[in-house]
């Protein structure tokens, strides 16, 4: 070890045990007081001596250290950091109390919607508080029996099952896992019937479906192992491999990815249902891609050019033997189905089957149809199209709110969806297609009282006068006093469109009194590509303000107070967090950015992220790129001498989508630099990713954690209700 290495890490290993000395608030009878009149003690951050240099311009970057993760010094700061974290937050005297309402509230059983594969009926179940779902299935109506349970993957809970795949004739599955939270995969392969593993699990899989040809094998894409740290290095040339079965994997067949001209940061293939055709896409960013056709029934048949550029969004729906149905938003920002055929699938060729609308489209098929959903102001619609493009009906949905899709097998005369809103739990229902009629399928059992409340959607305007949709959900009768406390959630990136969908950890919110609102901002998908492309690159200001303008609104209205407001962000909306606080410091009590992308001048050094320069553009790409990005990045827009919100931080040690660098340099700067008295906190869930299969346990304690230090710093000695 160096002597830097040796000194970091005497200063980190002081600062842990420091924690154990009182380093933390200590007890009083009133813990608030303490908060308001004491400065916490923070873990000591040794800052470095790294200068980057763009165009000119000498950039600091001292907490270059705590972006590797597998080094003893940034395992140690990480101790320390959640001592402190920690110790705060177990004197909040109702913390326990939201936990165990959490739990109370979660505990139901909860099954999704059934689907056939080969022999048997198969279905998601989770009895209530088990930390996976667990995949049953049942032979013509018998008794349903245990497939597949996750919860047995590991002691933990933390491994959970990703995608879960089966062979033409449903005789053989493919499921994939990841281990504590991380996109990499592993793939098993099982017989159905004896569920006995059939050869050596696939490894190192990632960004990955698995889309079968017949029973004899399958497509799956990965990048090559990086070199270093795997859960931060760099990944950006993705290829898509043919897994024959009963091969070793180092003998799988590279099809698409594998020379310089094939580079792309994502390349997916699916194989269309009646196992005609294989379709490859790939991509460099997260917006737009290129599409290839090969066909299957011609073992030696080339690759035939859908379409050879990054300008639009383009994917294969449905085939009809030769006949094409692609949905797309080439010249249609909002989408439409368009048709070809195989032998000239060129774009110049296609032909409108369903024209684009002034609401952006999602579609899907199933029971020999094709169904349609439409955003009306992020409120779903959905219609029933024949295969000669006539409107069959619109489907009458149970209320305002989002559906899940309509999709299933050609042969399918029964189709299944879910339904929701902000306030109330999924029900599944059962759509026949051949009356149009929905019937209850199964009820969600939560104990909750969606009566008790209400949603509202409202329209504000942003700095530019741009109109702003927002949905927000309270109990009925609130006083409009100023005095509630609230959550102001938001995205607004990645052409990605928050809809209204239920959350039981939303509830438990509610159930306090709470407000939740959700702004749906620029950057996202609601009203299709010029809706995406007003909120990226030197356009992405226009996202914080339109979250700014959303707070404005919410206080200027009375729902609430700069006291009582909260924000609220993961990932993109991390950043959407972390650079609205850093902006207006002032306009918020609490600041809660998860796993988020903080550090704009690095994110796309760090595993994927340089596939997300459609939306931010990179420090190197320009000067004028550069100086917009430094202009609003979180951590190099920390300023000493102001007090800032309280913030709590979280992010997981395992994520490699958003890597936790970000978060770790952004709690060094803030609590470095704050001046005022309210906490910096960094909460770092251990063996956890970027969310997705985050065991139900560790789910119920981030939650509690957030809702008691949010109602906690906005001077809530005990619940609201």
């Amino acid at each position: 070890m160096n002597k830097q290495s040796i000194f970091l890490t005497s200063i980190l290993v002081t600062s842990v045990l420091a924690g154990c000395t009182g380093n933390s608030i200590k007890q009083t009878s009133d813990p608030i007081a303490v908060t308001q009149a004491q400065k916490i003690s923070y873990p000591v951050t040794l800052k470095g001596d790294v200068v980057d240099n763009y165009f000119g311009t000498d950039v600091a970057d001292p907490y270059r250290w705590l972006e590797d993760d597998r080094s003893e010094e940034t395992s140690a700061w990480v101790k320390a950091e959640n001592k402190v974290t920690f110790d705060y937050l177990a004197k909040i005297p109702y913390r326990d109390q939201l936990k165990s309402r959490l739990a109370e509230l979660w505990n139901y059983e909860k099954v999704g919607a059934p689907f056939k594969e080969g022999n048997y009926t198969y279905f998601y179940k989770n009895d209530g508080l088990q930390n996976q779902y667990v995949v049953y299935r049942q032979k013509d109506g018998g008794t349903a029996e245990v497939f597949l349970d996750p919860n047995t993957f590991s002691e933990d809970g933390t491994t959970s099952l990703g995608q879960l795949s089966f062979s033409k004739d449903g005789s053989i599955a493919a499921y994939a896992i990841s281990e504590g939270g991380s996109d990499w995969r592993k793939i098993i392969i099982i017989d159905v019937e004896t569920k006995k593993v059939l050869e050596t699990p696939l490894v190192d899989v990632k960004f990955s479906g698995i889309s079968w040809f017949k029973n004899e094998g399958f497509y799956y894409s990965s990048y090559d192992k990086p070199e270093g740290s795997e859960l931060s290095a760099k990944t950006d040339q993705h290829k898509l491999y043919y897994h024959v079965l009963g091969q070793p994997q180092k003998d799988d067949k590279i099809i698409f990815g594998n020379t310089a001209e094939q580079k792309r940061r994502y390349v997916g293939g699916t194989v269309t249902e009646d196992n005609r055709f294989l379709l490859i896409s790939g991509a460099i960013s997260t917006s737009g891609n290129d599409l290839y056709l090969k066909d299957l029934s011609k073992p030696d048949s080339p690759l035939v050019t859908i379409t050879d550029n990054f300008d639009a969004d383009t994917y294969l729906l449905e085939n009809e033997g030769d006949k094409l149905f692609l949905v797309t938003n080439l010249n249609a920002p909002n989408k439409k189905i368009v048709t070809v055929n195989a032998s000239a699938p060129a774009s110049k060729n296609w032909t409108d089957f369903i024209a684009e609308t002034k609401y952006v489209l999602s579609a899907s098929t199933g029971g020999g149809y094709f169904f349609t959903e439409y955003m009306v102001d992020a409120i779903s619609k959905v219609y029933q199209y024949d295969y000669q493009g006539k409107q069959v009906r619109e489907i009458n949905l149970p209320g305002i709110g989002s559906t899940s899709a309509l999709e299933g097998d050609k042969d399918e005369s029964i189709l299944y969806y879910s339904f929701s809103n902000y306030k109330t739990p999924g029900t599944i229902y059962s759509y026949n297609i051949d009356n149009g009629n929905s019937d209850v399928y199964r009820k969600s059992g939560a104990k909750f009282d969606s009566n008790a409340y209400e949603s509202k959607q409202v329209f504000y305007p942003s700095k530019d006068g741009t109109q702003i949709p927002m949905i927000i959900t309270y109990k009925k009768g609130i006083e409009l006093n100023g005095k509630n406390p609230t959550i102001l959630y938001g995205y607004g990136g990645f052409n990605i469109s928050l809809t209204p969908r239920f959350s039981v950890a939303r509830a438990v919110w509610l159930e306090q009194g709470g407000i939740y609102a959700v702004a749906n901002l620029r950057g996202g998908g609601e009203y299709g590509k010029k809706w995406h492309n007003a909120g990226i690159k030197l356009d992405k200001q226009n996202v914080f303000d339109d979250f700014i303008a959303a707070a404005e609104y919410l206080i200027k209205k009375d729902y609430t107070s700069s006291d009582y407001l909260a924000i609220n962000g993961g990932s993109n909306g991390g950043l959407l967090v972390g650079a609205v606080m850093t902006q207006r410091p002032d306009l918020m009590k609490v600041a809660l950015p998860a796993v988020g992308v903080l550090d704009m001048l690095r994110y796309h050094t760090f595993t994927a992220g340089a596939g997300w320069a459609y939306d931010y553009g990179t420090a190197e790409q320009s000067e004028e790129m550069f100086k917009y990005l430094q202009a609003y990045s979180p951590v190099h827009n920390v300023k000493a001498g102001v007090s800032y919100p309280a913030t709590l931080i979280t992010t997981g040690d395992h994520d490699d989508r958003v890597v936790p660098a970000h978060s770790f340099k952004f709690a060094a700067e803030l609590q470095a630099k704050q001046a005022g008295n309210a906490p910096m906190l960094i909460r770092i869930e251990t063996n956890a990713g970027h969310g997705a299969g985050t065991p139900v346990s560790k789910t119920i304690d981030q939650y509690a954690d957030i809702y008691a230090f949010t109602l906690f710093n906005m001077g809530f000695k005990v619940l609201p209700k």
